[in-house]
């Protein structure tokens, strides 16, 4: 049909063409060639053929443009002098009737493009040369103008040959296709821009398909969202009847009505049936509703997600990754759990693309993992004091610090489990130590102290004045307290060496002392605890009620707490000197506390160890049961919601704050149960390094060093 098209139209033109080269020629010579009679004849028919077409259009307009009345004019193109024609100026001769429809539609609009004035193409005189009363336009632009006045010539001339094919046997077909034309085109006839959406309808223009419904039934919102009506059609055969009869009904009743027939209709359904429904209904509710929120609105509610539920979110789509990887709602999550310095691993840097503080969330939630889970890695071992004790453990950063009774501290790598030196001087058994950054204060059975540089292992100062054993000390900033059983305590200032106080007062050899910058807490074998203010020298407090020696301490500023050989421990206020608790159940010596936000964990010779709210008084929970220590609990640490005790029975031990639960024993010696004995433990949040050996010779003594921020790269090259 189309070439057939093209071919008459080809032909027309090279009618047209000659027929103009006759009208040249004829008027140069000045005698027209009068036209047959024949000729005369058709083109008169042709003309009223032509009006009795356009008067029957005329009445189709008004009878379906939506009840509105077109208004038509006939008129010589010369009545519009912004329309120049290229038959214009010849006297009159072989005007062109033009019948102008306006149609004026109030109120409505199309959404997409709305409708405006014509714009008329320019048209063209016998020469091809444009000719307009507006402006002229680029010529890029005219060639798009000519192709789409082509292809509009086609059409028309497509829809006329339709007309006379039967095609189009209707004004009403005719005038689809003219508002067809339009919608497709715009108001001025160019075609609309790629991506441009334009308003579909059924051929003609109404109010109501100028303005975008919203969906009311499930049938249109499966439209709305791109689905087919056809696809859940069941083609099982041929509708029951009185199936319209009874979708009238339906349509007839209430919103109440219809949702108690639903509801009976439902329960009379078949498994099968209610499973169609439910294939049908689903999917047009699932909505991916956090990519429809504003940025601000989604990471608020994927606040409300664990952690956990975070990673798999992130695994949805690309767009919720970004969201699972903000910075901020990371960070949030780090505070929830405490988490309060972003800090990568050492060992990995992140990249540029992860949230730092998902990196430092995740980084700590792998070691809180490693330290209850542990993993198959057997600890480094550190050997050296040959089969002396251990009686003192410091470690700071990469460096850890040992003294024992062989007169001598040694320097290790925590990476690398090397002795880096050893540091010699003391002329007795080291008993005590401290330690900040690289700074070791140690004291001996020498009666002195001495100030270490760790790394170099040069002795910075000796401290003179005690008479006797050193057996306790303290370290605060740039001074460091030190007990001795020569009764007396001494302020020493490490950087100068110089002992700037002394305190007398106890009756009996200091065994443990507490400094937090301002007072100085003290124990000693006298039963009592003293409360010192060290820049007067003065004893503000003696708070007594111990029957027997006390071995230690913890003090926090608000409270002090001791632990005595009378198996009793006791909470004092340290401003009035009150005893406020006395904390019983233990049934021997509390050899080791560790006092953080009110909560208190003691380990005791009976081989228990008890958790305390120093608040209350209560005991919170007892650490015991079927996997509780054997022997005598001789040390004590307690980070990140975990216990670590150590014991004469070989084991060091994990617990649960929380719960009191067992969790797993992280240290097992081989001569466990005869004779191996962990005597000292230190713990960050790293790591654990323990000080081992035994009493009899069945245990090497050594050092165990366990690292908890371990990655799969790392365990991969280990």
């Amino acid at each position: 049909m189309e070439g057939r098209h093209r071919e008459r139209r080809e032909e027309g033109d090279e009618e047209t063409i000659r027929e103009q080269e006759r009208e040249r020629g004829e008027q140069r010579d000045g005698s027209p060639k009068p036209k047959s009679g024949t000729k005369m004849e058709e083109e008169d028919e042709g003309k009223e053929t032509v009006l009795m077409k356009a008067s029957s259009r005329d009445q189709a307009r008004s009878q379906l443009i939506n009840g509105h009345t077109p208004i038509s004019a006939s008129s010589s193109l010369t009545s519009f002098p912004f329309i120049s024609s290229p038959h214009q100026g010849r006297g009159g001769e072989d005007e062109e009737e033009v019948r102008v429809a306006i149609l004026t539609v109030e109120d409505e609009s199309c959404p997409s493009e709305p409708f405006g004035t014509t714009q008329f193409e320019p048209t063209k005189d016998d020469n091809g040369h444009a000719e307009s009363g507006g402006q002229g336009k680029e010529d890029g632009e005219m060639e798009g103008e000519e192709e789409v006045a082509e292809e509009e010539n086609e059409e028309v001339e497509e829809a006329t040959n339709a007309e006379e094919e039967g095609e189009l046997a209707s004004p009403e077909a005719h005038l689809q296709l003219k508002m067809k034309r339009k919608l497709d085109h715009g108001p001025d006839g160019r075609p609309f821009p790629s991506g441009k959406k334009h308003c579909k309808g059924n051929g003609y223009l109404s109010p109501s398909s100028l303005v975008q419904a919203t969906p009311t039934t499930f049938g249109d919102l499966r439209l709305a969202n791109g689905h087919s009506a056809q696809r859940r059609r069941v083609t099982s055969g041929p509708p029951p009847s009185g199936l319209q009869d009874w979708l009238h009904t339906f349509q007839m009743w209430s919103g109440p009505e219809r949702l108690l027939a639903l509801d009976e209709l439902i329960d009379r359904c078949e498994t099968s049936q209610v499973k169609h429904m439910m294939q049908v209904i689903e999917p047009q509710f699932q909505r991916d509703f956090i990519s429809l929120l504003p940025k601000e609105l989604a990471l608020y509610v994927l606040t409300f997600l664990a952690p956990r539920d975070l990673l798999q979110a992130a695994q949805t789509c690309r767009y919720w990754r970004v969201l699972a990887e903000d910075n901020l709602l990371w960070r949030e999550k780090c505070r929830e759990e405490g988490i309060s310095e972003c800090a990568s691993s050492r060992r990995r840097r992140p990249s540029a693309a992860v949230s730092e503080w998902k990196s430092t969330y995740i980084r700590q939630h792998r070691i809180e993992t490693n330290w209850r889970k542990g993993d198959t890695r057997e600890p480094m071992v550190l050997k050296g004091h040959d089969d002396h004790v251990i009686t003192c453990l410091q470690f700071s950063g990469d460096l850890i610090v040992s003294g024992s009774d062989d007169n001598t501290l040694k320097v290790w790598s925590a990476i690398t489990g090397k002795c880096l030196r050893t540091l010699t001087g003391h002329t007795g058994g080291v008993w005590c130590s401290q330690m900040a950054a690289t700074t070791v204060i140690s004291g001996s059975t020498d009666r002195t102290l001495r100030v270490w540089d760790a790394e170099s292992g040069e002795c910075v100062h000796t401290l003179y004045g005690h008479t006797s054993t050193v057996r306790c000390m303290h370290l605060n900033g740039n001074r460091v307290v030190s007990g001795s059983r020569d009764t007396t305590l001494r302020v020493w200032d490490v950087s100068t060496g110089r002992c700037e106080h002394v305190l007398t007062g106890h009756l009996a050899a200091v065994r443990c002392v507490q400094y937090d910058g301002r007072r100085v807490v003290s124990g000693g074998y006298d039963y009592m605890v003293k409360v010192w203010d060290p820049e007067t020298e003065v004893c503000l407090h003696t708070l007594q009620g111990h029957t027997n020696r006390v071995y230690s301490l913890q003090f926090d500023g608000v409270f002090v707490v001791s632990g005595s050989l009378d198996t009793s421990i006791k909470v004092w206020d340290a401003e009035t000197g009150g005893c406020v608790h006395t904390l019983t159940g233990h049934q021997s010596l509390t050899s080791g506390m560790e006092l953080r936000d009110n909560i208190l964990v003691s380990g005791n010779a009976d081989s228990t160890v008890r958790v305390w709210d120093i608040r209350t008084g209560q005991c919170l929970h007892t650490l015991q049961g079927p996997n509780k220590h054997q022997s005598a609990v001789t040390c004590l640490q307690f980070c990140r919601g975990l216990v670590l005790s150590s014991s004469d029975d070989g084991t060091v031990k994990l617990w649960d704050l929380r719960t009191g639960a067992w969790l797993r024993d992280v240290v097992a010696l081989q001569s466990r149960g005869s004779g191996g004995v962990v005597w000292r433990i230190r713990a960050s949040d790293t790591r654990l390094v323990c000080a081992a050996g035994s009493r009899n010779g069945t245990e090497e003594t050594k050092l165990l060093v366990l690292d908890f921020d371990l990655d799969e790269k790392n365990k991969e090259t280990d």
